[in-house]
């Protein structure tokens, strides 16, 4: 990481050790069950319960959205099955996706690529939807017959600023293909929210797809509400969750969104998992939180429960809790507050060009471990982009450093701008906190 500076502080921690191991739960397909044959995925419906079975086994989706995330981690903290957005992700075949999650006896929902109308695709342009489903169909036929394919999800998101409900005429067709040349996974589509238009036109043009994929964030515990309000009675899974969305948090005075840290975060995962998704015992098959690995959306650490040199987020803790029902054995350091010049990231933070400010952080460990702390100042983002879409890192700063003491440091800035100063708290075994605050120098 660029520009970073470092130090290293031991200290007593205040909260004890919750022991766990990482035992894989017996929802779990262990890897000797695996055949070498495909899997028969089917739904059973009995009088409106549903539930996922795999070779007539039940199995309940304890999940992760992966792209490039470190697969043999999700094994190790028990969860069962990933999924992806595409069937090649541009650094692994969808082949290798599926042999790697098959050494490890993870299944997978394997994304299917579908074009967006936000993007430029006319789904009236009868010769360019043909093209695509005959693309797709040749990507069905290389994967169907791997032991590791759960579910097919056809496109992601497809309803983000679609104006053309032919959209969904196109999923459906798609969907009977699949069925089909492959008769033994079921098929889903993905929705980024969740309103009353977008549930009727699922059920009126996907009559085909065999489950509802849900994607919500901060908004996830009203769920419940939603599937009532709307009249969504079939089975569903919820393939995005996780980190309150930017689009709902809070603002600074100049209309910067504010990232809640890691452990606001991690609390926030395992609220909003009991509400909204182990609650529903009878249409929810299951989920996947996003995401099992690190990307740059708003900033690098927002919705990556994983940093950017792999290290694990107390998120990360949670999920293991929420799949095996135990602690992990090492814990996550914890941010119990973070300032710059005596305020939070809610108090809009306004420095002066070439003026000492002072930040701190107090963190406690369940350990006592070591805590190594790096510190780093990034221009506020302005490659902003929606839906996921892929933005680049902002710039790393320069900054001089007039202190450097044990959890707290003072810094100067000269540059006139938005910029935000991180902070990431290293236990020394693969575990870091990190929180940022925004702040303009004027």
């Amino acid at each position: 990481m660029k520009n970073i500076f470092t130090i290293c502080f031991c200290f007593i921690a205040l909260m004890g050790c919750k022991n766990g191991n990482s035992k894989q739960n017996t929802t779990k397909l262990e890897l000797n069950t695996l055949k070498s044959k495909v899997a028969k995925v089917t739904i059973k419906n009995t009088e409106g319960k549903y539930q996922l079975l795999v070779n007539n086994e039940p199995f309940y989706i304890k999940g992760a959205g992966l792209e490039f995330g470190n697969i043999p981690a999700l094994a190790k903290h028990n969860g069962n099955s990933f999924r992806t957005w595409r069937t090649d992700n541009g650094e692994q075949s969808g082949k290798e996706v599926l042999d790697e999650a098959h050494k490890y006896g993870l299944m997978v929902t394997m994304g299917i690529e579908v074009a967006r109308e936000r993007h430029g695709f006319d789904y009236n342009d009868e010769a360019a939807v043909k093209e695509q489903k005959e693309r797709i169909r040749k990507e069905v036929l290389e994967f169907k017959d791997h032991p590791s394919l759960l579910i097919w999800a056809i496109g992601n998101e497809l309803n983000l600023r679609s104006t053309n409900p032919r959209v969904w005429d196109a999923v459906n067709d798609i969907s009977k293909m699949i069925h089909d040349i492959d008769p033994n996974h079921p098929t889903t589509t993905t929705l980024a929210g969740m309103s009353q238009q977008d549930i009727e036109y699922i059920k009126e043009r996907c009559k085909n797809i065999d489950i509802l994929s849900i994607q919500l964030y901060g908004s996830i515990v009203k769920l419940p509400k939603f599937l009532k309000d709307f009249g969504w009675i079939g089975p569903y899974m919820v393939t995005e969750w996780g980190a309150t969305g930017h689009w709902e948090v809070p603002k600074t005075s100049w209309d910067i969104p504010i990232e809640e840290n890691s452990s606001v975060k991690a609390a926030n995962y395992l609220k909003r998992h009991q509400i909204a998704i182990e609650s529903d015992t009878t249409q929810c098959l299951g989920s996947y939180v996003f995401l099992w690995g690190q990307k740059q959306e708003r900033t690098p650490t927002w919705y990556g429960v994983f940093l950017e040199d792999g290290k694990e987020t107390e998120s990360v803790d949670v999920m293991h809790y929420i799949w095996s029902k135990k602690w992990p054995e090492n814990r996550t350091p914890q941010i119990k507050s973070f300032t710059l010049n005596n305020k939070t990231a809610y108090q809009s933070v306004i420095l002066k060009p070439n003026k000492d400010a002072k930040a701190t952080i107090d963190i406690v460990d369940f350990e006592n471990n070591t805590i190594n702390y790096s510190w780093e100042v990034l221009r506020e983002s302005t490659d902003l982009k929606d839906g996921g879409d892929k933005e680049n890192r902002p710039e790393s700063i320069d900054v001089q450093l007039t202190r450097n003491q044990n959890r707290e440091i003072n810094f100067k800035l000269s540059g006139k701008g938005n910029y935000r100063l991180f902070v990431y708290a290293d236990d020394g075994y693969n575990h870091a906190a990190t929180a940022n605050i925004p702040f303009k120098v004027e």
